[in-house]
């Protein structure tokens, strides 16, 4: 199929669908959610490295958006994002396994769902902060636990068994995998997986970005040096890497053919035409790139996730959209708008239904990422707040940063050490190889994204990190 490319900018017509004709109907929504997984990992994305019907079925019925970024790069964090439609920041959450704080806590997706006459389900991993949602919390039913296994069958079960069809419904599953590439990292048993190590030619190569550019970010070695349970690759050899890659592929075709179950049960229950899917991940994996694994730093292979719309009646199908999104706070204006629910005043987001059924040609001038790598000897008090070992309020003064990415380029700017901001064209250096943060012609528009920045941290309520963005 011949893909039609959106630009920001450009309008897409809306296509002949049933929903088309009937706006005044809430569809059902069904978020498929991965961990760990970049949005290049996908045969749809052009990588030749793995085979993913199910997802490519999803881009061909649907709309791909290849500028998807997560609000930050660790499970938790964005995880909280999603379902409330706020930003780290404003959430006080950037560590894993916090609990979600008031007014949030009352005004998540899936209580605002259910409260609208959404029956409300999730299946799998939830980790805000436990790993599987307690039954009948935050307005979901709990179908099935942070497993992998069985994890499709259970949302086929409870698409085969509604009580009452006439009544929308809101259905969350969240897989664990590719995840499970950070035990295989660590040559642990697998969770909920298993692979077949095959030759290592018969691996896929090493990507063209697997050389640390030489101006990159001399904190990020740093941060691998501290924990070795975290980054075991610092010590692999480019055959270790081309497994490692082979592995996370089979991982994500493990998931793929689980997300194929459910597709199919929509079809044979008739209920696509009336039923809005929604495809991501948490975040992504360095899977090689400068020789990262894992998450937390901002490089694209690691804050740039997969993100797929198909509209009830496969409307505007076959499309690769441009538009920068946010899959935190964008997300839940989205599913927020198709349920017919008002978003909080917190909440920042911009609905993607005007761009999705063609109707507005602009959504985000840019987007924002936050990160922040666990400081050593963090504790966590039994409300969530965070405290240094020796009982004072925790100051955060391990490496944090910012990721703004505009249209063209990408800025990113650490607290601390040498090369610290990293400035990217991504028209021509989607790899990120040269930092053309070092470079004097570069320094108007290495101004602008300070000053992007800057004012982003002013009106998200973090404006004590604002001194950490060098001056002109």
């Amino acid at each position: 199929m011949i893909k039609k490319s959106i630009k920001p900018g450009g309008i897409l017509l809306l296509l002949s669908s049933p929903f088309a004709m009937g706006q005044s109907e809430r569809p059902n929504i069904i978020y498929i959610l991965t961990d760990q997984q970049t949005a290049t990992a996908m045969s749809c994305a052009g990588n030749s490295d793995l085979r993913t019907p199910a997802m490519d079925r999803l881009a061909d019925e649907g709309i791909r958006f290849d500028n998807a970024y997560c609000s930050f790069p660790l499970s938790s964090p964005s995880r909280a994002c999603m379902m409330t439609g706020a930003t780290p920041t404003q959430l006080e959450y950037k560590q894993n396994s916090l609990p979600l704080k008031a007014p949030f806590a009352e005004q998540s997706l899936g209580i605002l769902l259910s409260n609208a006459g959404y029956d409300c389900e999730y299946a799998g991993k939830w980790h805000i902060p436990e790993a599987s949602i307690p039954d009948l919390k935050d307005g979901f039913r709990n179908i099935h636990n942070h497993n992998d296994y069985r994890l499709a069958d259970d949302c086929v079960k409870f698409l085969d068994n509604r009580k009452d069809k006439s009544k929308p419904f809101f259905l969350v599953a969240a897989f664990d995998n590719p995840h499970n590439i950070c035990e295989y990292a660590r040559h642990q048993n697998l969770p909920f997986a298993t692979i077949t190590e095959p030759p290592t030619e018969n691996c896929p190569n090493l990507p063209a970005n697997f050389a640390v550019n030489p101006f990159d970010a001399v904190v990020l070695n740093y941060e691998k040096s501290q924990n070795f349970n975290v980054y075991p690759t610092s010590v692999f050899s480019s055959e270790d890497w081309r497994h490692y890659r082979n592995a996370y592929f089979r991982l994500i075709e493990l998931i793929d053919s689980q997300i194929g179950k459910i597709l199919d049960e929509l079809k044979k229950q008739n209920l696509l035409n009336n039923t809005l899917v929604i495809f991501s991940s948490d975040h992504g994996d360095g899977n090689a790139s400068h020789h990262w694994n894992q998450k937390t730093a901002l490089y694209e292979e690691v804050v740039n996730i997969p993100f797929m719309v198909r509209l009830p009646g496969a409307a505007n199908k076959g499309t690769v959209n441009h538009h920068l999104l946010n899959n935190g706070t964008d997300l839940f204006a989205t599913i927020c708008d198709y349920a017919g629910v008002k978003t909080p005043e917190y909440s920042h987001g911009k609905s993607l239904r005007s761009i999705l059924e063609g109707k507005h040609e602009t959504l985000n001038d840019f987007v924002v990422s936050e990160t922040l790598f666990s400081p050593n000897g963090t504790l966590f008090s039994p409300n969530g707040t965070l405290f240094s070992p020796n009982g004072t309020l925790f100051s955060p003064n391990g490496t944090f940063g910012y990721m703004v990415r505009t249209v063209n380029f990408k800025y990113i700017c650490y607290n601390k050490g040498l090369y610290r901001e990293q400035l990217y064209d991504m028209r021509t250096d989607r790899d990120e190889m040269i930092n053309r943060a070092v470079e004097k012609k570069y320094d108007k528009i290495l101004n602008d994204h300070r000053k992007i920045l800057s004012d982003w941290l002013k009106n998200n309520g973090d404006s004590n990190a604002i001194s950490i963005i060098p001056n002109e």
